[in-house]
């Protein structure tokens, strides 16, 4: 399609505080790339200045711009189309959706789900082949339940959610409207309780809920687990990576993201927008403020407050830490200059 129907269907998102260069130049646009694999006939997207040097070899036919007049000026140099927008990558998140679209199949029961009978299924649903649906599932409408999935009895999937193959849905569980749960990911199974005594470790049941809220995507072999008591919750539009931990009784908060590997002992309380990155560790009952961001391998071992920045293990200030990796590098010289000292002083 021209640049200038692309334009037409991403509508406000593309009109809203843009610039958009000659619209004498019109390019046919069969596809999108990254920007160092852009070939003719390609829009891709540069996302800040750091990528400007991009600009004087790709092939592509027209590029999502931020408002930086540099960048403008050499892209409208080299002829090639462009729109200017506040936000780039989700221009171009929005871009890609319109050659692209996830496969879905069409609404069915395959003859080889097991369904229980007291199971209630909504309208417009597709369910796979091996599908296991037990006592007192409750599936909403739109829902697309891929082959292999096992749903446990008294849990309920909201309205247009996907469940893609292999993943696995506990009893209690309590899933909400236009979520996705990946392959092998495992929701509600139990949480780790056990009560150790002088005669070995006892049992405790864990007797609560698992609830996602609406628009919670979950990874690829994560695990989020129920608590003895009461419910763990995850909160509206939180993004979960892959192979990501969610222990027994935490709640975590609404439009958080959980980079790869990242785990969190039971209890734990994540606020609003936290940003945890791979392989975060979060210890038993600790609790994050508001847009609290975790860099990658972090050990948590006390409450942080909102708006906070921590790295390192066992975490401090992001800034604090800088300073302290910056020593840390110095370490054998300032060593050797230490015993030059000591032989001085004798």
């Amino acid at each position: 399609m021209k640049f200038s129907e692309i334009l037409q269907k991403l509508g406000d998102s593309a009109a809203f505080n843009s610039l958009i260069s000659n619209k004498d130049y019109d390019p046919e646009i069969t596809g999108v790339a990254a920007i160092d694999d852009a070939k003719i006939g390609t829009l891709s997207y540069i996302e800040g200045a750091k990528f400007a040097s991009f600009i004087g070899k790709t092939d592509a036919s027209a590029l999502i711009l931020p408002k930086n007049e540099a960048l403008q000026a050499q892209v409208q140099e080299r002829g090639i189309a462009w729109i200017a927008t506040p936000e780039p990558r989700l221009l171009f998140a929005r871009t890609i959706a319109l050659f692209y679209q996830p496969w879905r199949p069409l609404s069915e029961i395959h003859p080889s789900a097991v369904i229980h009978p007291s199971a209630k299924i909504g309208n417009e649903v597709y369910i796979g082949p091996h599908v296991v649906l037990q006592q007192g599932v409750e599936i909403g409408n739109g829902v697309c339940i891929h082959p292999n999935v096992v749903i446990y009895p008294d849990a309920k999937i909201g309205d247009r959610s996907i469940l893609h193959a292999n993943c696995t849905i506990h009893e209690r569980t309590r899933i909400g409207a236009d979520c996705v749960i990946h392959s092998g990911a495992v929701i509600g199974a139990e949480g780790f309780g056990f009560v150790p005594t002088s005669g070995g470790w006892v049992k405790m049941e864990q007797s609560g809920y698992t609830v996602l809220e609406d628009g919670v995507e979950v990874g690829c072999n994560s695990a989020i687990d129920r608590p003895a008591l009461g419910e763990t919750r995850v909160g509206r539009n939180t993004k979960i990576d892959n192979l990501v931990q969610i222990a027994h009784g935490c709640q975590i908060g609404a439009g958080c993201a959980l980079a790869g590997q990242s785990g969190m002992a039971g209890g734990v309380k994540l606020g609003n927008g936290v940003i945890l990155a791979g392989q975060a560790g979060i210890s038993n009952q600790a609790k994050l403020g508001d847009r609290v961001i975790v860099s990658a391998q972090s050990g948590i071992h006390s409450n942080v407050p909102p708006g906070e920045i921590v790295s390192g293990s066992p975490a401090i200030p992001n800034k604090k830490y800088l300073k302290v990796s910056a020593v840390t590098n110095r370490l054998p010289e300032i060593y050797q200059a230490l015993k030059q000292l000591q032989r001085k002083l004798g």
